[in-house]
């Protein structure tokens, strides 16, 4: 027996649910098909359990894609405001916690419960635990093979998401199908996500596991102000993650442990007020002291502030400007919070997200070679993105 429906999406996430939503409400027969055992995990554990829905302050420029004005037309017609307002229908409490990021006051269940409920207002059926074995075109359909029997639609939605955080479903699914009907698919690799250090590196910051410190991390031009974390096995935080998407194995690190502040020029302003004072407690008034001692002992030297002489001072300015770090690699997909890469945009419709040589096909979400920033912005490309094929599938 073969269910029959006009659109077929795979993928209960946020760009999968936020699509369906929209089809159905235009009087579309959907399906919704999700191989983990429950919709929108991704949204469940994201910000801590409140949800980063979205971020006011969303522009394209806070995206990553070899075609860079890809994302300008779905952003431009759904906008965080029309996030907001749906939240706010549904009588969602929300806050703002640092500038621009929106979080729910108490848990992102209820952004989910949210779109489940709206994706049933509009008779949408949402079919977890449902694995997908296979994909043919027929006609100008398509039939699709899954664990709970077979499904014939006009259209199809690829929403299977990346790579990242394999137990929460992460999976290649939506890649393999791209090639399968002809799509580029842009080569893949994880981001925002922790950096590991190894060797001489990581020994230097032996026990400081849960250090933190704010600095400004930058690479290929982008400089992103924020916490940093010493971990077990190297360097996290928001900073950290930020970065991490503009950075390869190999590239030097550029972090500035004295963010704002000439370090330079504070040093001397330090040594003229203080020249008896050492140079690890005057740090410690900038930064955790036990990183500030570690600082000294391996990359700064020490001791009273007479001592360093010009050419002293400003090799020790330049290490806290531009701490000589290498970060041997990255976590990996297991903990990054996005994928960047993925199916090729040129191969899109930016306005809907459908397949430019197969009719009836559509990518959206994180599939699609568009990456955000932390902070909002990927939710925000999965609700525009799901809205934008949403209005056509």
């Amino acid at each position: 027996m073969t269910i029959a429906c006009d659109v077929l999406v795979i993928g209960a996430g946020a760009a999968g649910l936020m699509c369906a939503l929209g089809a159905g409400r235009r009087g579309r027969r959907v399906r919704v098909v999700e191989r983990a055992n429950r919709p929108g995990k991704k949204i469940l554990m994201s910000g801590g359990g409140r949800c980063n829905f979205t971020n006011t302050g969303t522009t394209p420029a806070n995206f990553l894609s070899a075609n860079p004005h890809f994302c300008k037309s779905a952003l431009a017609r759904y906008t965080p405001a029309d996030f907001i307002a749906m939240v706010d229908r549904h009588g969602i409490g929300w806050h703002e916690k640092e500038a621009g990021q929106l979080f729910c006051n108490d848990s992102s269940k209820r952004i989910v419960r949210m779109l489940l409920d709206e994706c049933a207002d509009a008779g949408v059926d949402v079919d977890c635990g449902c694995e997908v074995h296979g994909v043919v075109r027929d006609g100008d359909g398509f039939v699709v093979d899954t664990a709970h029997g077979r499904i014939a639609a006009e259209s199809l939605v690829v929403a299977t998401g990346g790579l990242s955080i394999p137990s929460l479903g992460g999976s290649g699914m939506g890649y393999a199908l791209a090639r399968q009907f002809g799509h580029g698919v842009l080569p893949t690799r994880a981001g925002l996500v922790p950096l590991v250090l190894t060797g001489v590196h990581a020994e230097r910051l032996e026990g400081l596991s849960g250090v933190a410190l704010e600095v400004e991390a930058s690479g290929r031009g982008q400089s992103f102000r924020g916490a940093m974390l010493v971990t077990h096995r190297g360097l996290s935080g928001p900073a950290i993650l930020q970065v991490s998407s503009y950075w390869d194995a190999g590239e030097p690190l550029a972090i500035d442990l004295l963010p704002g502040t000439d370090a330079l020029a504070w040093l001397r302003a330090q040594r003229e007020a203080r020249p008896g004072g050492e140079l690890r407690t005057v740090l410690a008034e900038r930064m955790p002291r036990r990183f500030a001692q570690r600082l000294c002992e391996h990359w700064l030297g020490d001791g009273p502030l007479r001592r360093f002489d010009a050419p002293a001072l400003a090799r020790a300015a330049g290490a806290l400007s531009a701490w000589p770090v290498v970060a041997s690699g990255t976590e990996g997909y297991r903990t990054a919070e996005v994928t960047l890469g993925g199916v090729d945009t040129r191969g899109l419709s930016s306005s809907s997200m459908m397949s430019r040589s197969v009719p009836g096909l559509f990518f959206i979400g994180e599939v699609v070679d568009v990456t955000g920033w932390l902070g909002g912005y990927n939710f925000q490309w999965a609700w525009a993105s799901g809205h934008a094929a949403g209005g056509v599938a």
